[in-house]
């Protein structure tokens, strides 16, 4: 019975796409109750919303496109994000200061940020990266700073600088290649060298950094000393 229902919505979704004279308020939605959003078939930024059996077409915002998941703003997602598979929609950007789309994730800057801009309806906010990471316009989020050589000095984000030789019987040369080293005074994190590139790593939940170790433990099994730095 549900599949012939929803077979026929599909149905008289593709005549409206096509401009055929079917009025959306007369549309059964092949469930009565919750909500469930349809891409529309010939635009990807509009969708078709069945709230508690009540059918509605619906527009992205602009900067957003529909992808069924709804990770920004009712059932959008951003435009970079989605693919719309021959759908087609309109590019035109609605600016404001600050603002490219009125959604949207943009750099503060082309110089090494620990910080971004999210644009949400038109209104940009000031986004901070964890701690030791910077943000890569590339992926459109916050990276490891050894990723954007070309902008970044990784020592200058993480604050550490790596050493050149290990000694041997250290713990720290147990992880060689990738030598690891406590945060002075925090507890929840620690550094490993990448090809001589510090990165920053933040222990898991409800784990704290074993300096014994150089790794992170449950705190009744963990050698740490808390304190300021990095965890503050």
């Amino acid at each position: 019975m549900y599949r012939k229902m929803f077979t026929t919505f599909i149905i008289v979704i593709f005549m409206i796409t096509y401009g055929q004279s079917v009025p959306i308020e007369s549309i059964e939605c092949p469930e009565k109750y919750g909500v469930q959003a349809y891409a529309h078939t010939e635009h990807c930024d509009q969708f078709f919303l069945c709230t508690n059996g009540t059918l509605t077409l619906e527009t992205c915002e602009n900067g957003l496109l529909f992808d069924g998941k709804g990770a920004i703003h009712n059932h959008c997602n951003y435009n970079w994000a989605v693919d719309c598979k021959g759908r087609q929609f309109d590019p035109t950007a609605i600016s404001t200061p600050g603002c490219e789309y009125q959604f949207g994730i943009y750099p503060v800057s082309k110089e090494c940020s620990t910080t971004y801009i999210k644009c949400a309806f038109g209104e940009p906010i000031e986004q901070e990266c964890d701690a030791g990471l910077a943000y890569d316009d590339r992926i459109h989020g916050c990276n490891w700073p050894d990723q954007l050589l070309e902008i970044c000095n990784p020592e200058a984000v993480v604050g550490f600088k790596c050493p050149t030789k290990v000694d041997s019987s250290s713990v720290a040369a147990r992880f060689w290649p990738f030598p690891r080293f406590a945060v002075p005074g925090d507890c929840h994190r620690l550094i490993t060298c990448v090809e001589g590139h510090p990165r920053l790593i933040t222990c898991g939940e409800d784990k704290v950094f074993d300096e014994t170790s150089l790794t992170c433990e449950d705190p009744e099994y963990a050698h740490a000393k808390c304190g300021g730095g990095y965890g503050k």
